[in-house]
């Protein structure tokens, strides 16, 4: 028998129990159609979350804090050496979680100090109350503190400049509309007011200029603000303090080409002076580290229903085999070898399997595209660019190859029995 003739009757024989084969099938359908979906769930939320990272830059900074010291149960005696945790905070919680205390200017210059450091920026946190534009109604509004080394995802306008000294900010999308502008290139260009509370308790006003218009971002919030427009809202936040309080967090600047070895160098240079450091993908690696978390146990489960379907296709060939011994008997009888005989049921294993795993891979294709675009239209219409269900070519393949050779592992055990019966026996089998 040729390898053609082989595959046709592999092929016919599949379907000799219709029924049975239907059953088996669509047993397999379920864990294609699961792992279709939630593989592409996690390509998806993978690929968007990878694309807010790569538009974020700056790959050449760390953020760096002091270490947090080992912390007992209870209270904790107070170390005046290592900083206050409220200094600097203008009554806000820093966005960067900084748990080590306050960096001083000292604290700064032995950063500076260190080999690899280029430069050193400290992060300023500034608290404004509100926005307005044109005299009309004020909206509460937050300050990016990572504004200086972060690129916003421009909906209209251009990145902050922060070498200008212009008060630059970029507008959070959903500002646009509420302030009264038309549209969003209708608002890259104005000026709008930012109103803040200084130390004192008096009311505080600057003048800052739009920029540009960033759109929803799962990773960053708030508006952006360049060098300029930061020192003018924390002058006007410290008025009537003498002195500067310290920094939660300070930004480090490679020197040279960011490397892989170089930044790692650079950790630990900081660990060893008592500070830590850690670039923009680190502290979103949580991130990505729960998502996967979450997309491994929903992959389990799609898991479990192709093994029980395995157990569907081992009882179809069983009883394949079973109802067919004579026909075995004499295909060998005829001449066909062992090794035919196991190629033939392994190939109706494998027909089975793929059978099932495209029809579950075509249905979860079409089901998913159509929820995706819901899902866009409706409640993630605020995160622009995330396709929630992202369909990729080669998992899409390896679904498929995947369930096929579960299939024919399946069908061994059958296939080897088959295979291994004597012509006469099989013969006289009634």
């Amino acid at each position: 028998m040729k390898t053609t003739d082989l595959l046709r009757t592999g092929t016919r024989n599949a379907f000799r129990s219709k029924t049975r084969t239907i059953l088996t099938v669509l047993s397999l359908f379920v864990g294609a159609f699961t792992l279709t979906l939630t593989t592409a769930l996690g390509a998806g939320v993978s690929d968007y979350v990878t694309k807010q990272v790569s538009s974020l830059g700056s790959q050449d900074v760390l953020l760096v804090q002091r270490a947090a010291t080992a912390a007992g149960s209870g209270p904790q005696k107070y170390d005046p050496s290592a900083g206050g945790t409220s200094a600097g905070s203008a009554g806000a919680p820093s966005p960067l979680g900084a748990s080590g205390g306050t960096l001083s200017e000292t604290d700064l210059e032995t950063i500076r100090g260190i080999e690899g450091v280029d430069r050193v920026a400290p992060v300023q946190q500034v608290a404004v109350d509100w926005i307005a534009h044109d005299g009309g109604d004020k909206y509460q509004l937050t300050i990016n503190a990572t504004s200086s080394i972060t690129k916003s995802d421009l909906a209209a306008g251009a990145q902050l400049d922060q070498e200008s000294s212009a008060n630059q900010l970029v507008l959070p999308q959903d500002y646009v509309q509420p302030l009264g502008f038309a549209s969003d290139d209708a608002a890259v260009g104005t000026d709008v007011t930012l109103g803040l509370t200084d130390a004192k308790g008096q009311a505080q006003t600057v003048t800052a200029h739009i920029v540009g218009v960033a759109r929803t971002s799962l990773l960053a919030t708030g508006a952006g603000a360049n060098n300029a427009l930061i020192d003018a809202l924390s002058s006007s936040q410290r008025a009537g303090l003498n002195s500067r309080a310290g920094y939660q967090v300070a930004i480090a600047y490679v020197a040279g080409e960011p490397t892989a070895q170089r930044i790692d160098d650079l950790k630990h240079a900081l660990t060893d002076e008592g500070f830590t450091g850690q670039t923009v993908e680190d502290q979103l690696g949580t991130i990505q580290t729960v998502i996967n978390g979450i997309i491994g146990v929903l992959n389990a489960f799609a898991i479990v229903a192709l093994i029980a379907a395995a157990f569907g296709i081992v009882n179809t060939l069983f009883m394949s085999v079973q109802e067919r011994t004579r026909e075995i008997g004499l295909m060998k009888a005829m001449g066909m070898s062992s090794r035919r005989v196991f190629a033939l049921f392994s190939t109706e294993a494998i027909v089975i399997g793929f059978l099932g795993s495209v029809l579950g891979v075509v249905v979860a294709m079409l089901l998913g595209t159509g929820i995706s675009a819901v899902a866009a239209a409706g409640p993630l219409a605020s995160l622009p660019g995330l396709t929630l269900l992202l369909f990729q070519p080669q998992a899409i393949v390896f679904v498929i190859l995947a369930i096929m050779l579960i299939a024919f592992l399946a069908g061994v055990l059958p296939a080897r029995r088959a295979a291994r019966q004597n012509p006469i026996d099989s013969l006289r089998y009634e």
